[in-house]
């Protein structure tokens, strides 16, 4: 029988994907990518001062690095980009399925991010820092419409985009659906909301939480909101004007690991 056309298109995408690389740049971020054993790693491009500070790294990976004129540095980056003389061509990590990454287990109760149609590398980046730093399972996010994992993105990132779990989804509501259905409080950040997150919080009880954010601007979609259990605002002290994404979500991650970790101690 013969496949549907949007089918086959959809495979296709998927072959193609696996097979798309790109670069990764920075001394940081080469060499939390060099030390990542899920990391495939293709080509790796350095000046010899670069490659005296990674050499550790370098050895431990099994690489042998392409040492270059650092007035003429061989990789197709952006002009902008400090690439501190190392770059590192990579395909993208693959962190596996939604269900399997976001089961509670024996560490705690899990805390995700998903984050609606945030295109910004460097927002994206420093989300995935702070959901490191907080003991979030997984950053979720649309496969479309959203930042791809690239050298900026990771460099913001600072090493985390090698340990935090980047998970780019077919259909963020549909994902948000299975969260819940896992057992998950959804809380979508909205700075219109009435309620504030900190009174959610009190009254979600020991459930794993889903924090939702959008992007700045638009914010979320109207599917995303009526996905979430409840919208609730980070409540400020003034109407000074509101936080960018990744600001507002390092606040959310903060209050719901206090709240989580009060709930595991009994408090």
């Amino acid at each position: 029988m013969k496949k549907p056309k949007w089918v086959v298109e959809k495979e296709q995408a998927r072959r193609q994907g696996a097979q798309a690389t790109h670069w990764l740049f920075g001394l940081h971020a080469v060499r939390d990518a060099l030390g990542n054993p899920a990391r495939e790693r293709l080509r790796l491009v350095v000046t010899q001062n670069a490659a005296d500070r990674l050499a550790e790294a370098i050895v431990a990976s099994g690489m042998t690095p392409e040492i270059a004129d650092p007035r003429r540095f061989p990789v197709p980056l952006d002009p902008g980009s400090v690439h501190q003389g190392a770059a590192l061509e990579v395909r993208a990590l693959d962190w596996g399925r939604l269900a399997d990454r976001c089961l509670a287990g024996d560490d705690g109760m899990p805390l995700v991010v998903a984050l609606d149609r945030v295109t910004d590398p460097h927002n994206v980046g420093a989300v995935l820092r702070s959901a490191e730093v907080f003991g979030a399972r997984a950053v979720v996010a649309p496969m479309r419409h959203s930042a791809p994992e690239t050298g900026a993105l990771a460099k913001t990132a600072s090493g985390a985009l090698e340990r935090q779990p980047y998970l780019r989804v077919g259909n963020l509501g549909d994902a948000l659906g299975t969260l819940r259905d896992m057992g998950y409080t959804l809380l979508g950040l909205d700075g219109e909301a009435a309620e504030t997150l900190e009174g959610a919080l009190q009254r979600t009880g020991r459930r794993p939480l889903a924090l939702v954010l959008g992007a700045e601007g638009p914010g979320l979609r109207e599917r995303s909101k009526a996905s979430c259990d409840a919208l609730v605002r980070i409540d400020a002290a003034g109407a000074f004007g509101s936080l960018n994404v990744s600001n507002a979500a390092a606040v959310a991650l903060y209050a719901a690991r206090r709240h989580l970790d009060r709930g595991a101690d009994g408090a």
